[in-house]
């Protein structure tokens, strides 16, 4: 007993001393995703989800082999990452779990869960037809093949009309057009295009005749030493009026479709020909940001899977809207590609709408005839539109810090403004000389900040029937602002 006694007079000390000191309290951190479940249909396909959390890092781990996350680990608090699902060989519903995780906060679970045929019943076909990949006539990069693009034209209302290529009052586009449009200075062309109305509505199938209509379009251009822009155009709204999380699967499914098709259809052109993944897709919110990525990641990697000169093209994807505002505060990221440089985002330039587009008075704006500070009207005062020299400068600006600085190309896929006709006289000539004014700046200050310029027509300017220029002043305005004179 002696022997204890000493043990325990020691043992209570110890005890009060460290009964004394102060416990350090766990702070809990927040960790949480965009969406607790993914549904992909049996093809396989891309989605993404955001973790917000304000962990020290996080850690992503998936249960099956066939659900592949494009990271497993980060530091970012902030951060959208792409899942990949594999094709469904075994051809039964199955599922999956990914866990988020980080330090000292709740773990969280993602159900996986791949159908057996597409959503609502759609069961697109694996149009993949992929071969190795051939760099030949592929060198070039993305800033490289910008640095070779003066100015670009849009051959709008066409291509991309609902009914048919002449449905919209334009001639179908001829070898002779294009060579109009090259003569008259520019050495790009952008092609909206319609898919879905020429399409299998239940096996994503586009027309052959289509297809090889598009191809010898294309052709045209190439062989006219043109780069062109092929892209997914309005076509009916399916995919960029629906950046929806109820749209989500389905679309990437059709997306992947047609762009398997497109692609492979088209492998065998160089470098001069690009691809778009998207037009002016409605995006006004991250949430919807996040779709709209999915559709762009699918389109990178359906693209990339067809191999041959596939694998190296240079490939076109869309901010929020194509507004500058808004895809500089939404467009947090560019998709991933497995091959570095060769990507370019797409902005277009409609501003201000009451010079460019607008047709009638609103309760929250009136239409105006007269852009820039030295074509402001003395008698028509309240159709002046005088600071819009200013605007351009700081918008393009805005670019050039947010893509061009980080080695990312820029075209302005579309820009513009309508005639107003119904001006006479006086009033006319000054409206006319302030558009053309508009053209030349707007193409000027794109150009002295890195963006490309891609004029939208839909035969103002020149003549679809007798190739025959319509609108010298402002095609005169176009040129000499892309060559910055």
């Amino acid at each position: 007993m002696k022997k204890i006694i000493p043990i325990l007079i020691l043992t209570g000390l110890v005890c009060l001393i460290s009964c004394k000191q102060e416990v350090e309290p766990i702070i809990k951190k927040t960790l949480s995703v965009s969406s607790d479940s993914l549904e992909f249909v049996i093809e396989g396909g891309i989605d993404s989800i955001t973790i917000t959390t304000d962990a020290v890092d996080w850690h992503v781990i998936s249960s099956a082999q066939w659900v592949k996350p494009s990271v497993d680990f980060g530091i970012s608090k902030l951060k959208t990452i792409a899942i990949t699902v594999e094709a469904n060989a075994v051809k039964e519903v199955r599922t999956a779990i990914l866990k988020v995780y980080g330090g000292n906060a709740d773990t969280v679970y993602i159900k996986i869960k791949q159908l057996t045929k597409s959503i609502n019943g759609t069961d697109y076909q694996n149009f993949k037809d992929s071969i190795a990949p051939d760099a030949t006539g592929m060198n070039s990069t993305a800033m490289e093949i910008s640095n070779k693009i003066i100015t670009g034209w849009n051959i709008g209302n066409t291509l991309e009309a609902i009914g048919g290529e002449t449905a919209w009052g334009n001639p179908m586009i001829t070898n002779d057009l294009i060579k109009t449009i090259k003569k008259s200075g520019f050495n790009a062309i952008r092609l909206p295009c319609s898919w879905n109305s020429y399409s299998n509505q239940t096996t994503g199938k586009i027309n052959s005749s289509w297809l090889n209509r598009v191809k010898q379009v294309v052709q045209y251009c190439v062989d006219n030493d043109m780069y062109v822009i092929l892209n997914i155009h309005w076509d009916g709204g399916w995919l960029e009026n629906n950046c929806t999380e109820a749209k989500r699967v389905a679309n990437n499914a059709k997306q992947k479709a047609f762009w398997e098709q497109i692609a492979v259809t088209l492998s065998d052109f160089d470098e001069h020909v690009l691809f778009a993944s998207a037009n002016e897709p409605n995006v006004s919110n991250a949430t919807q940001m996040a779709v709209l990525l999915s559709y762009h990641q699918t389109f990178v990697n359906t693209v990339r899977s067809t191999g041959g000169k596939n694998a190296y093209r240079v490939l076109v994807v869309q901010g929020p809207s194509t507004d500058i505002t808004t895809t500089n505060n939404l467009m947090t990221q560019m998709p991933t590609d497995k091959v570095p440089n060769r990507m370019m985002a797409e902005i277009h330039y409609y501003t201000p709408w009451n010079f460019c587009g607008m047709e009638k008075d609103e309760t929250w704006g009136k239409m105006a005839y007269y852009w820039g500070k030295d074509y402001q009207s003395a008698t028509d005062a309240n159709r002046n539109y005088s600071n819009g020299e200013a605007e351009v400068d700081r918008l393009m600006a805005l670019m050039k810090t947010k893509f061009i600085n980080k080695g990312i190309p820029v075209i302005v896929g579309e820009f513009g403004a309508i005639a107003r006709t119904s001006l006479t006289g006086d009033a006319l000539k000054l409206h006319l000389a302030s558009r053309a004014y508009y053209f030349k700046y707007v193409s000027k200050q794109a150009k002295a900040n890195g963006l490309l310029p891609f004029f939208w027509d839909t035969g103002g300017i020149i003549d679809r029937r007798n190739y025959t220029v319509i609108d010298q002043p402002a095609l005169d305005a176009l040129i000499q602002g892309a060559n910055g004179l």
